[in-house]
């Protein structure tokens, strides 16, 4: 088994299957449904500071509080799988306060962006869920490989322009509104949203493996991070469109 996700790596079910209470599909959907919720309730308090105060600037605190912390918990969440009943809840709620500060940003500049890339994320996931389930998209080793490569990809060039960025510079054009950066833009949200083929297909596996309860939490964290990407980077290309 393949992912792109770093939340879901090949090891990730390895020797759990003998577990007397055992993850289920449906079980992860009710807790990807909880993440979510407790994503939207920070997502919304945020949103709401924004909105009363007409600032952005009025939300960085917890831009900062939001991104170090969950980066923390979900590293955390990664290497101790045990304690994601209780890391993935506050990971989703750490992210809430992080997407909803970048999104006021977003939204100052670009009025009703974030509508739009809310609504272009979740029905891409619903489409690519539809696709998989009805065996349109096929899960082939070789997809998994191209993809997984792709996004390792996207991975070195992102660490190579914050480090360029540090240095006063960055990659050229990816971060620009013309034709380059937009298509950058465009290949890098189709990788984000294969990667979401990708762990339907390891979420399936690992229930069919008989991993443990808890892992029903893991998976719901590893496809949150996923569903993050992508919005984030829809958000992205919605601005260099408009702009």
């Amino acid at each position: 088994m393949r992912t792109g996700n770093p939340a879901l790596s090949a090891n990730t079910f390895k020797d759990h299957s003998d577990s007397s209470e055992q993850m289920t599909i449906n079980g992860t959907v009710n807790k990807t449904a909880i993440l979510l919720a407790l994503v939207l309730i920070t997502f919304g308090w945020t949103w709401n500071l924004f909105y009363t105060t007409q600032d952005p600037t009025s939300v960085i605190p917890y831009l900062w509080i939001g991104t170090i912390g969950g980066f923390i918990v979900a590293l955390v969440t990664i290497f101790k799988k045990t304690w994601s009943p209780l890391t993935s809840p506050i990971y989703a709620l750490l992210e809430g306060l992080a997407i909803g500060s970048i999104s006021a940003f977003f939204e100052a500049q670009y009025p009703g962006i974030v509508i739009q890339a809310a609504s272009l994320t979740f029905g891409t996931l619903l489409v690519l869920l539809m696709a998989y389930k009805s065996g349109l998209i096929k899960v082939t080793e070789n997809f998994k490989l191209g993809i997984i490569a792709a996004t390792g990809a996207i991975c070195v060039i992102y660490i190579v322009d914050m480090v360029l960025r540090f240095l006063g510079t960055g990659v050229p054009f990816i971060h620009e509104s013309g034709w380059i950066g937009i298509g950058f833009s465009l290949v890098v949200v189709t990788i984000a949203a294969f990667n979401l083929v990708l762990d339907f297909d390891f979420i399936e596996q690992g229930a069919k493996n008989g991993a443990p309860k808890y892992m029903e939490w893991y998976s719901a964290f590893g496809l949150l991070v996923t569903l993050i990407w992508l919005y984030l980077e829809i958000l992205r290309l919605l601005a260099k469109i408009r702009r």
